[in-house]
């Protein structure tokens, strides 16, 4: 999807942070550059999908193993190879640079939409209606970035001990040298809230294109986040609103069949286009992972594929074994602008399935999941599940989860929410040198440190770094 934003208006971004207030700097106007004015103008910023749809969840992949990584990479980003490795004896904060694309990116977004919602309600050409709409657009991806952002750099939602706990900071104002304030957990929680419940009543369905979070993707995300906070009968209805806008499913079957000759050949440089981008059937709004364009769907270690079924599609249609030199691993095999973390249908699902298995509605639980597991299991070789135990079904749930939203922040937050509940805790192990390591339910490494950049230059606020390492 091409940019639609014009590049004068991004000079024009550029030159706003030169100012103090954003009312002067609309009240300046530069010779030859263009000032935006019309809501047309300040909607273009959220077209903007390198930048405001950008999410990177990438550290977090590392630290689930969802993601290889490569013996160069460990060598040259200690960041990286801790997380990926376990390693306690690493003093992450000390190399945190190189995990600061997740927390600028996501800052930039939000300034991006934090102008969007300061001006746009005395935008020109347009009426009222038009104003609140694209303003209620800003506000669902705002929340996004920090549903992002408090998943990564603080503490999960814990009702005990929410409202003490620091999360991180808030800023809502896109002036340069505005205060901000470094909220609680409880705090960052109602702020995401009440940004979706203000948005939802001007809001279509469908927003206008996939890059415009509509109704659907407000109540999903919505969905996602009372789940989070433990709150399965919010999340239940929540959930059932986003699937009553849209409840469609990828079958992978049917893709498999389309792409059989090049998913079945033995080289694994042939690639197929991704059913996930911009156009998928299962999204409600697209935001990219790490990767900005033209990506191929990332690679897997050989022990994390083993948590597949056997007759996974969805498995065999994304990766295939692979070696180059030393390594071994399963390559990524489809390519194009995948939708890593934004809102999806088949979420949806699973978060209701859950929702259901923890009010002990089991069968209609697994019934919820069968249906998504219709769509990723080989036809021929299906069978569906039962669960006699609420663990059961939240152990077939988990799974299917993981591996169908695998490089978005969902299982690591879905990680760190069962292990603080303390009923579903994730260890994590693997065979690395000949000895076992294990990531415990417990480790410091579930949070990431704040990037040092932010601590030291942290504005016209302060931030408490929020781990020792």
């Amino acid at each position: 999807m091409m940019k639609t934003y014009i590049s004068t208006i991004m000079t024009v971004l550029a030159a706003a942070l030169l100012f103090t207030s954003c009312n002067d700097y609309l009240n300046e106007k530069p010779k030859g550059k263009k000032i935006p004015a019309t809501l047309a103008d300040y909607e273009a910023f959220l077209r903007d999908e390198y930048d405001v749809h950008r999410m990177d969840a990438g550290q977090s992949a590392y630290l689930l193993n969802d993601r290889y990584l490569t013996n160069s990479d460990a060598s040259y980003y200690p960041m990286y190879a801790a997380n990926y490795n376990w390693d306690t004896a690493v003093d992450r904060v000390y190399y945190n640079n190189s995990d600061e694309t997740t927390y600028y990116a996501a800052y930039s977004g939000i300034n991006y939409c934090n102008l969007v919602i300061e001006n746009a309600p005395t935008a020109t050409e347009a009426t009222d209606a038009k104003k609140n709409e694209v303003v209620a657009y800003a506000k669902v991806l705002r929340t996004m970035h920090y549903f992002l952002l408090a998943n990564y750099y603080a503490d999960t939602y814990q009702s005990s001990s929410a409202a003490e706990t620091l999360s991180v900071p808030l800023i809502t104002s896109s002036e340069v040298g505005a205060s901000y304030t470094q909220v609680t957990v409880k705090q960052i929680y109602n702020f995401m809230i009440n940004d979706l419940t203000e948005a939802i009543p001007y809001l279509p369905d469908m927003g206008t294109t996939v890059l415009h979070p509509g109704k659907g993707a407000a109540y999903a995300m919505l969905a996602r986040i009372y789940l989070q906070m433990m709150d399965y009968t919010d999340a239940l209805e929540y959930a059932n609103k986003a699937l009553a806008i849209n409840d469609k499913l990828i079958d992978w079957n049917d893709f498999y069949n389309a792409n059989k000759s090049v998913i079945d050949a033995e080289s694994s440089a042939q690639t197929s286009q991704t059913p996930l981008g911009f156009n998928s059937v299962e999204s409600y709004n697209f935001n990219y992972g790490s990767s900005s364009s033209g990506a191929r769907i990332n690679n897997m270690p050989q022990w994390r594929a083993k948590m597949f079924e056997d007759d996974d599609i969805y498995f065999k249609c994304n990766w295939k074994l692979y070696t180059v030199g030393s390594e071994t691993y399963y390559r990524g095999i489809t390519t194009g602008a995948i939708n890593y973390n934004g809102m999806r249908t088949v979420e949806q699902y699973l978060i209701k399935a859950e929702c259901l298995a923890r009010d002990n509605q089991l069968t209609e639980a697994m019934n919820v999941l069968n249906t998504v597991r219709k769509h990723t299991v080989s036809t021929d070789k299906y069978e569906s599940l039962a669960a006699s135990s609420v663990a059961e079904a939240i152990e077939y749930i988990c799974r299917e989860k993981d591996n169908l939203l695998i490089y978005s922040i969902v299982p690591f937050a879905d990680a760190r929410r069962y292990n603080t509940e303390g009923i579903y805790t994730r260890t994590l192990s693997k065979e690395k040198d000949g000895k076992t390591v294990t990531l415990s339910p417990s480790s410091y490494m579930w949070t990431f440190p704040f990037p040092q950049g932010a601590i030291k230059n942290a504005g016209n606020g302060s931030i408490t770094q929020n781990v020792e390492k």
